[in-house]
């Protein structure tokens, strides 16, 4: 069962107190209603729990308004300038910052838990459900590209869960976008792949003129339920510039990080839910993005349906 609003709004305000998400022990103070919609299961340790916790809730706060976002970044201590051991002394750091009162702030907090509450609420269902799959399903897929090396290179780490018994294959493909007027296609020798831990690759094949089937075989087989991580290492001269994900199979969540180092494109939009064939297309309109300092950029997708592409692309 979803949990509803109400339940999430109790929970977060319980957390916030004393030292939010850094208390230890956590688990005490994580309630049914925030592990559901935070995708917390029974035997995530401290640490896990806090990872998913910063995870779901961070994007919520940072798209309210900044009074609201500043306010809660600062009461569960997402912020690292308010990681303070007590929740009024948290308050007081947004209030300072703000350039309001205590009692201000406290009542922006509980605004800003109702918002995102009401949000967590409605992006809790997780992709599995949305989009059934019959053999196994990827919870967690993490992604960190710098395409600033001689030969651009992504190292992939995902947490895949079995959706059937005896799970011994995973089949994971890549797609290498080819210019749509070359008349070129992707070589199996174009994309190197190094199993980091989880499995060993057992066969590629090329699947189509831009994509590339791996066939990962796992330890040993999979019951339904089961997770199970991998660790991947991609490399390969990116023709056309973007990166994107097209899954096979459902995907709960995927999280980007592209360095460009010190040459940063003119222009970077973020790319959701195309078929796979437009997600070059720049008459398609997409959220601009803007790299940090450091030349990165930062995207995170949710609930990913199969067959189609998510991702980010360059002039």
């Amino acid at each position: 069962m979803s949990p509803s609003a109400a339940d999430v709004v109790g929970e977060l305000k319980a957390l916030r107190k004393g030292r939010a998400i850094f208390t230890t022990p956590l688990a005490a103070r994580v309630g049914p209603a925030l592990r559901s919609a935070c995708g917390i299961v029974e035997d995530d340790g401290t640490v896990e729990m806090r990872r998913k916790l910063s995870d779901r809730l961070r994007p919520l706060v940072e798209s309210l308004p900044d009074d609201l976002k500043i306010a809660l970044l600062a009461a569960f201590a997402l912020d690292d300038r308010a990681r303070k051991p007590f929740y009024q002394e948290r308050v007081h750091w947004a209030a300072i910052t703000l350039d309001r009162d205590d009692r201000t702030v406290r009542r922006r907090i509980d605004e800003g838990i109702e918002q995102v509450a009401a949000l967590a609420v409605a992006a809790a269902e997780p992709a599995s459900r949305r989009y059934p799959s019959r053999s196994w399903h990827t919870e967690e897929l993490r992604v960190t590209l710098a395409v600033d090396q001689p030969v651009p290179e992504a190292f992939e780490f995902r947490r895949v869960i079995a959706d059937a018994d005896e799970i011994a294959v995973l089949d994971l493909a890549l797609t290498l976008p080819v210019p749509g007027e070359s008349g070129d296609s992707v070589r199996e020798p174009d994309l190197g792949v190094d199993v980091f831990h989880g499995g060993v690759l057992d066969g590629r094949v090329r699947e189509s003129s831009d994509r590339i089937g791996l066939a990962l075989r796992l330890p040993e087989p999979l019951r339904r339920g089961v997770r199970h991580e991998v660790g991947l290492r991609f490399r390969a001269n990116l023709r056309e510039p973007r990166y994107v994900c097209v899954p096979r199979h459902p995907c709960d969540l995927f999280d980007l990080h592209v360095r460009f180092g010190d040459r940063v494109p003119k222009r970077i939009l973020r790319v959701e839910k195309v078929f796979p064939r437009g997600a070059g297309d720049w008459a398609r309109t997409g959220t601009v993005l803007a790299a940090d300092d450091a030349g990165e950029v930062h995207v995170r997708f949710r609930n990913l349906a199969p067959g189609f592409a998510y991702g980010i692309r360059w002039a």
